[in-house]
């Protein structure tokens, strides 16, 4: 199969800008039975956050919005927490008080980034791996409190760029020509995602979220570093033969058979380009490979991602609901394809500006009409900083299935 050499385009949509990560969030309906995952809420009314101070909590049965949204009954509405939006207690509170008076239903942590885990573990082999940064003391403590006011805890789970993780096992690592440890632009190491002992690590990181009580895994950073022309050859020991989409299918296929068996569900993250070219990229991103592989896919569309141009508008950051209702009306034909029917894509909505216009309530709604017209209901929000005040005009004030039925038509000759 030929590979698409996109090269420059994936290196724009792979800019450190402020909105920039690998894709993230969500799955299909999972198991009724959640092992794993308290049948009940603390005792308590209430239990020790982030710095001493207290979560409301409740207790009793799981609330009824967070049982639907564990078996797939009601769409995933979510909102990227960063690592340090756990650590502290007002921040948190604020969003849990925001996710309580709109349609937010979900909230996306980070358990592990390309620094390491941002969680204190219990498991000896991911305790060699847990980097410097400073870590979230009580995270179960605070799953249980997001649970408790019904909202969908989910893990990101950062997988092949983990320089942490690369520093302390130099022997599945990318490599250059001469067997040294290969970086990237910001001079970072990759694991080697054909290493099964990378797969293994990861795979114990989502278990352990299963554990603290999380219903979904996302993978990130599913795939290769880009290949720049500047930098110098990767080499991949293991390889075997198998080519990178190969490869990024099996991780994730091998994961999801372990999370299923846990009750949990495994997304992935992917850039948003990938829904719309028709072969893989140099990154190994490639949609049908994928997308059959997790029980939701989260495409990146973000508008200010796509270069000028892009499906014949001049600037897509400009016109949000064109962008992605191309994009994912596209994501949605490939599935229907191969059989995938439901809500097996959940778009990442831009939440933050990068050039112009400034992005607001206007954008998201843009955003999310665009998401609803392709035949979809759920989305997650991605603001780097878990800022979302600017934003809460543009949240209902209840769930209720808003997607189109049959869809809105794209544009027909719009699809680059």
């Amino acid at each position: 199969m030929k590979v698409i050499h996109l090269s420059i385009a994936v290196a724009f949509l792979s800019l450190a800008c402020t909105g920039n990560h690998d894709a993230s969030a969500a799955k299909v309906a999972p198991d009724a039975t959640q092992p794993g995952l308290d049948a009940e809420a603390s005792a308590s009314s209430t239990t020790p956050a982030a710095g001493g101070k207290t979560l409301a909590m409740s207790a009793g049965p799981l609330p009824p919005g967070l049982d639907s949204a564990i078996k797939g009954l009601v769409p995933i509405r979510g909102l990227y927490l960063y690592r340090f939006a756990p650590q502290n207690w007002k921040r948190l509170n604020h969003l849990i008080a925001i996710a309580d008076s709109t349609e937010i239903n979900a909230f996306v942590i980070d358990l592990k980034d390309e620094f390491g885990l941002n969680f204190h573990s219990s498991d000896p082999v991911l305790q060699k791996n847990e980097g410097t940064q400073v870590k979230v003391a009580n995270l179960k403590v605070v799953i249980d409190s997001i649970r408790a006011h019904g909202i969908l805890p989910i893990a990101r789970i950062v997988v092949f760029k983990d320089s942490v993780t690369a520093r302390n096992n130099p022997d599945h690592t990318i490599r250059k020509t001469d067997g040294t440890p290969w970086h990237d632009k910001k001079g970072l190491t990759w694991v080697n995602p054909y290493a099964n002992a990378i797969w293994e690590y990861n795979m114990r990181v989502a278990e352990e979220a299963a554990r603290m009580g999380f219903a979904e895994v996302q993978f990130d950073y599913i795939r290769f570093p880009e290949p720049y022309p500047s930098l110098p050859q990767q080499v991949f020991p293991e390889q075997k033969g198998r080519s990178k989409p190969q490869v990024l299918s099996e991780f994730l296929n091998a994961a999801r058979v372990r999370m299923s068996k846990l009750g949990v569900r495994t997304t992935a993250d992917i850039f948003g380009l990938v829904a719309t070219v028709g072969g893989p990229l140099e990154v190994g991103q490639f949609w049908e490979p994928i997308a059959k592989s997790v029980d939701v896919i989260l495409p990146m569309t973000y508008p200010s991602h796509y270069p000028h141009g892009s499906f014949g508008i001049a600037r897509p950051n400009a016109e949000p609901y064109q962008v992605v209702h191309i994009a994912i009306s596209r994501a949605r034909e490939r599935n229907e394809k191969m059989g995938l029917t439901g809500e097996r894509v959940r778009p990442w909505i831009q939440a933050f500006s990068l050039g112009q216009p400034k992005y607001g309530p206007d954008q998201i709604n843009q955003q999310k009409r665009a998401i609803y017209d392709s035949g979809f209901d759920g989305w997650v929000l991605w603001e780097p900083g878990s800022r979302y005040d600017q934003f809460i005009p543009a949240f209902e004030k209840t769930l209720v299935s808003r997607k189109k039925n049959p869809p809105v038509p794209r544009p027909a000759n719009k699809l680059d």
